[in-house]
């Protein structure tokens, strides 16, 4: 098949793959509160460390800011900023894999295997996804300069070590890393260059962007916020957890490790044949370098448990391509791609299926009957288990609000009641320049009461105590409540979620304030939560 073919299939695969979410409505994400508030400050201007704590760098904010401005404050804006960022992915993992010389039909399957594991199921920005994304386009830029023969190439590495900072300002830990694998893919070439300069220009750009990222935000309590593993954070960086989760699970990881690090083995007859090329070496480590990253990364970004799947395409583009040296077939042979195609989207069906369900239920209306018409008692998968949750509502049961920042996103009927019955309100419809402290999940309601949003380098963006916020930041809280300061308040108590909104302030809120409404928050399962409302005496 003709390479410049097969390279519009790549792209195309990438954009399609990417936009989908556009066209589909999607229920309230758990915990996408995050991402919409700190888009809307910066969109409104707000700053991190300056107008509110964070232990996020708040580059993660960016592009869904810009986003906001473009398309409006709405949840769905996430959703389109997310569609930028996943063609983002994708075309930088086709740019490492080009720079690579990985072969075309090898490249097109990759990247049709990156496009359906890690970037399609990622609808929302997270800062779990956004870190890595970061640190693939630094990698793609960084190999870019390593193969480039352009007088200009240094601006590619300057490009490298910009997207490694905002790596590094999306999030401590994977961005650390993106530096480390970078400086160590740098230090091979320096090496068989015999060349220090690469290095230290990287180094010192990295350097200098951190600077001017940092320095401004230095009076306004850097230090304190965005301070990984010193007090008051707890470091999640755990010798033990990461060998325990490596030796106990990660069954994949150590099967690509072990494979990787025995073909060189079996194709070279020498590794001094395997170091002498240069982009296979380079592939080597680098595929080694995101199996280590992918083994430290679940335990650090644990949540959710599929972060560090992006291992998959590294490792398969490594292996595919190191085998087609000594694999008798054509690769690009439109019939072998077709069925390599097939088997990636059969191994990845649980990825899109799980959507492709959801529209299933609700056209269906799918039950889960215990009685037959015959009135005989009915066990199967569906029904062996006895439901005792009378709470829980099946998710081709919730609606839409019918709210603009929630357009297109349905959330239980309970849950848009208790909105409208809080929009009802004579204390909302009828006074202005309320004082409003929402330690919901429901932080669209700034765009929608609206009422202004504190701007203080004192208080947090995200209110889950020990990772957001700490005691300091509770004892405000608590004292602001004693005196009344706010009009009305609204608590997410989440009882089988540690602190994630602290107890101690709802403490606070059932001594000092007047509950009169709570409705169900948009979660299921386990981490079920209620929203209260309380107002001031």
């Amino acid at each position: 098949m003709n390479q410049r073919l097969l390279a519009r299939i790549e792209i195309f695969i990438i954009i399609i793959l990417a936009s989908i979410p556009l066209f589909v409505t999607f229920p309230y994400r758990v915990n996408i509160f995050l991402s919409w508030e700190g888009a809307f400050r910066i969109s409104e201007g707000q700053l991190p460390f300056r107008d509110f704590g964070t232990p996020l760098g708040g580059a993660y904010w960016v592009i869904p800011a810009i986003f906001f401005k473009i398309f409006g404050s709405k949840l769905i804006t996430l959703v389109k900023a997310q569609v930028l960022i996943n063609m983002i992915a994708g075309l930088s993992f086709r740019s490492i894999l080009s720079s690579l010389s990985v072969k075309s039909g090898i490249r097109l399957i990759s990247v049709l295997l990156f496009c359906i594991s890690y970037s399609f199921f990622n609808f929302w920005p997270w800062y779990n996804h956004s870190v890595i994304v970061f640190e693939i386009t630094a990698i793609a830029f960084l190999l870019k300069y390593i193969f480039s023969n352009s007088h200009y190439r240094w601006l590619l590495l300057l490009l490298s070590a910009f997207f490694v900072c905002f790596s590094f300002m999306t999030k401590q830990d994977g961005g650390s890393m993106a530096f480390f694998i970078s400086a160590i893919l740098l230090t091979y070439h320096c090496f068989t260059e015999k060349k220090i300069l690469p290095i230290v220009l990287f180094t010192v750009f990295f350097l200098i962007f951190t600077f001017l990222y940092v320095f401004p935000f230095l009076k306004y309590g850097f230090g304190y916020w965005f301070n990984h593993g010193q007090p008051p954070h707890n470091a999640r960086l755990s010798l033990f957890d990461i060998t325990d989760e490596f030796f106990g699970s990660s069954i994949w990881i150590k099967f690509y490790f072990f494979i990787i690090t025995l073909l060189p083995f079996v194709v070279y007859k020498k590794m001094k044949e395997l170091y002498a090329s240069k982009s296979n070496m380079l592939f080597f480590i680098l595929t080694i370098l995101i199996l280590g990253e992918a083994a430290i990364f679940q335990v650090t970004s644990y949540t959710p448990p599929d972060n560090n799947i992006f291992f998959h395409s590294f490792a398969i583009a490594f292996i595919a391509n190191i085998l087609s040296f000594v694999w008798p077939i054509h690769i690009n042979n439109p019939r072998i791609i077709l069925l390599a195609a097939i088997g990636i989207m059969f191994w990845w069906s649980g990825v899109y299926w799980k959507y492709m369900q959801r529209i299933a239920v609700r056209l269906l209306d799918d039950t889960e009957e215990t009685v037959s018409a015959t009135g005989e008692n009915i066990v199967n998968k569906k029904t062996y288990l006895i439901n005792t949750d009378t709470a829980d509502i099946p998710m081709n049961k919730w609606v839409e609000s019918g709210l603009e920042s929630f357009d297109h996103i349905y959330m239980p009927r309970q849950t848009a009641d208790g909105i409208h019955r809080l929009l009802d309100l004579d204390l909302i419809k009828q006074r202005r320049n309320l004082k409003i402290l929402n330690m919901s999940e429901l932080t669209p309601l700034a765009a929608e009461i609206p009422y202004s949003l504190e701007r203080n380098s004192e208080l947090p963006l995200w209110f889950h105590l020990g990772v957001g916020m700490f005691n300091h930041e509770a004892g405000i809280y608590e004292k602001r409540i004693q005196d009344h300061y706010y009009d009305l308040v609204l608590f997410e108590y989440i009882p089988n979620l540690n602190n994630f909104y602290p107890f101690r302030i709802r403490d606070s809120l059932k001594t000092e304030y007047h509950l009169i409404d709570s409705f169900m928050a948009p979660r299921r399962g386990d981490t079920k939560g209620t929203i209260e409302v309380y107002i001031k005496p």
